[in-house]
């Protein structure tokens, strides 16, 4: 194995904001195509520590933190609007000051939505997705979805208090990374823990709830997405964490119904299946890189 060393780098994009990425390739790949790694709630670029340094010998790989997350920092005087639009139009501007002009991507968690606004604007810069519990359906909703879906509907304070009780803790925060894995002492503190601190700091839970709120014009957006999918027949492979309470083995299975040639595979995990699974991810995500790719 070549020795692949992650970088970590910043670029000021979207009017001041200050994104932080991780970045790997190894030497002698310095024209190989790029693979866009884009992370969910509540987590950051750090989730995907294990994996960069796997592809890395093989492909360029970019793993941004999307604002509001992470290390990437939004000036206040930005008055930045929290919503899925908002990230995905600044993942697009990241995308432009890095010159990527053509990618394969990881989506996982909200970083779904994220990437297939941006799909419906440049769907041509798509070569390939991998959705690890990234959702595009209806069919994938799970009951854990139940109390944020209350507030969907009521939009009020008293339930927007209640997702922020139920859901911004540091044992949800856990619980995410631990249930319905296979091996949840094998799923390291640091992951986790990261999340709950920088989730902590002045004015982030807001930043959450206001994106918890939003995510109900995501599901809006399922049918331009699935249009997406039919229209471009881009090449797919779902690999998912079977045991998700949140993204449910049926939203990875309907993906076959505008992509017939989608793969979809099950990982005996939850939702952060590749903190556990990473080896054999990278591995299913190498073979189909190189067989749609090449």
């Amino acid at each position: 194995m070549v020795q692949v060393t992650t970088q970590i780098k910043s670029v000021i994009v979207d009017s001041g904001i200050s994104v932080f990425y991780r970045t790997a390739s190894a030497l002698h790949n310095a024209g190989a195509p790029t693979i866009l790694l884009l992370h969910g709630f509540p987590t950051s670029s750090h989730q995907y520590r294990h994996l960069i340094p796997l592809l890395a010998q093989h492909y360029n790989v970019v793993a941004p933190d999307l604002p509001g997350f992470g290390f990437t920092t939004v000036p206040a005087e930005r008055q930045y609007t929290y919503t899925f639009a908002s990230l995905s139009r600044t993942i697009g501007a990241f995308l432009d000051a890095l010159s990527i002009e053509s990618f394969a991507v990881y989506i996982f968690d909200y970083g779904a939505p994220v990437l297939l606004c941006l799909a419906l604007e440049r769907p041509a810069a798509i070569t390939a997705i991998i959705t690890q519990n990234g959702n595009a359906y209806t069919d994938g909703l799970g009951a854990a979805w139940a109390p944020i879906q209350k507030y969907w509907a009521s939009d009020s304070a008293e339930d927007r208090a209640a997702v922020a009780a139920g859901v911004l803790t540091f044992d949800t925060t856990k619980w995410q990374y631990t249930h319905g894995s296979r091996a949840p002492e094998a799923i390291a503190p640091e992951s986790y823990t990261l999340d709950w601190a920088l989730m902590g700091r002045p004015g982030n839970f807001e930043i959450q709830l206001d994106l918890f709120k939003d995510y109900k014009n995501n599901v809006a957006m399922y049918p331009k997405f699935q249009e997406y999918f039919r229209e471009s027949q881009v090449p797919l492979l779902a690999v998912w964490g079977k045991h998700d309470a949140f993204f449910i083995p049926p939203g990875a299975e309907a993906y076959k119904r505008d992509l017939p040639n989608a793969e979809v595979i099950f990982l005996d995990a939850g939702h952060f299946a590749g903190e556990t699974e990473t080896a054999e991810i990278a591995g299913l995500m190498l073979k189909f890189l190189k067989r749609v790719l090449n």
